[in-house]
């Protein structure tokens, strides 16, 4: 393994790490299930920790049957991931829309007098 390879398996497996910690941190302090964000949070921390995961495990099974599996795995990982990324949007232009409906009645600031 050289030392690109090396820094990548590195850099994957804190990701997966970072993924795991955040995920049982928000697991234990936050009420993740109760909303739309919080269920996107925790989705989209885990998506991202198993890619992460993944490139570990490519790394020292990178041929035969294992290989073939993780390989689907990985597929299947983008998808969700892409998935995801998606409904991020949608989560984005619902809340801007929500919130250009609340600023309607307000008062809006003018500008300093020049």
């Amino acid at each position: 393994m050289d030392c690109a390879q090396l820094a990548n398996v590195a850099a994957s497996g804190l990701v997966a790490l970072c993924s795991i910690v955040f995920a049982a941190m928000y697991q234990r302090h936050a009420p993740w299930r109760s909303t739309p964000v919080g269920r996107h949070i925790m989705s989209f921390t885990l998506a991202i920790g198993a890619f992460g995961a993944y490139t570990v495990a490519i790394t020292f099974w990178d041929h035969g049957a294992p290989a073939a599996v993780l390989r689907a795995v990985r597929t299947l990982l983008l998808v969700v991931i892409s998935a995801l990324i998606i409904q991020r949007t949608q989560m984005v232009l619902r809340a801007q829309h929500a919130g250009a409906l609340h600023d309607v009645g307000r008062d809006r600031p003018n500008p300093p007098a020049g």
